[in-house]
């Protein structure tokens, strides 16, 4: 990380028990030395245990990722960087509005065979990353399943989840895959409007579909994380870690690459 960087980050990062003086051991390294071992991993997609002797030692490395992981520090610091982002955007730190898609990648044989699975229609054997995304992008959700799962099943334990924790949220875009009974169950059981955007069958090659390009951009950003391009993971939840690693480090430099400018006024997402 640059300075700017790290000084953003700094006062972001979730304070550790001890520190909190609630106990537990004092950490033997400098948070900027392990931050920045954990994102060298995410972005060139090494081994744990061909971390560069510039860092610290691996296992200290993994160990300080395990524990964010497992009390869910990650996830409060990516929240902390999306909210700061979004009001440097000139909007509300909790959005309105929303785009889900899926992303399936192949497994590594590391990957247990009751967490992944087989897509039919993409050939592909392996996991499936849900991203749910404000209007700018960021990253609200990404659970991580087998690629058997449909877009329609882990909509339904997704989008709860999600109006759950983002009160606010009234409008959804999804693909094709979401077809059905969604639309009335999403407006009846959770007050939210879901837009399915469909691809033109006159149209073919690519095209750029209204709303959905947004995660779209989304799911190539992450693929820029080497880490990710594949999913090297023994647990889900670990390979949910690294998306929102890999969203902290875009997150953070954007947020440093203009430290000075005001915020602009806040409008609805």
């Amino acid at each position: 990380m640059s300075d700017a960087e790290w000084a953003l980050v700094r006062d972001l990062l979730p304070v550790p028990s001890w520190m909190a003086g609630r106990g537990g051991r004092p950490e033997g390294y400098c948070h900027r030395q392990m931050i920045d071992a954990v994102r060298y991993l995410v972005d060139n997609g090494i081994k744990w245990r061909a971390m560069p002797a510039d860092f610290p030692p691996w296992d200290r490395v993994y160990a300080f990722f395990a524990r964010r992981r497992d009390m869910g520090l990650v996830g409060e610091l990516h929240d902390r960087l999306r909210e700061a982002v979004r009001r440097v955007e000139g909007r509300k730190e909790e959005p309105t509005a929303a785009v889900v898609d899926s992303q399936p990648v192949k497994a590594d044989a590391t990957v247990t065979h009751a967490s992944r699975g087989f897509d039919a229609g993409k050939k592909i054997n392996g996991r499936k990353r849900h991203l749910l995304t404000d209007t700018l992008g960021l990253l609200l959700a990404v659970p991580v399943t087998p690629t058997s799962t449909t877009d329609l099943e882990a909509a339904r334990i997704l989008l709860p989840t999600a109006k759950n924790h983002f009160r606010r949220l009234a409008r959804i875009w999804a693909d094709g895959g979401c077809t059905g009974h969604l639309t009335d169950w999403t407006s009846q059981y959770l007050g939210a409007v879901l837009d399915i955007v469909r691809r033109s069958d006159d149209v073919q090659g690519f095209q750029v579909l209204p709303r959905r390009w947004v995660v779209e951009r989304s799911f190539a950003r992450l693929l820029r994380s080497r880490r990710l391009v594949r999913d090297d993971e023994r647990r889900t939840d670990t390979s949910e870690a690294v998306v929102l690693w890999s969203m902290t480090v875009l997150m953070s430099r954007r947020l440093s690459a203009r430290p000075q400018q005001p915020l602009a006024p806040l409008r609805a997402a």
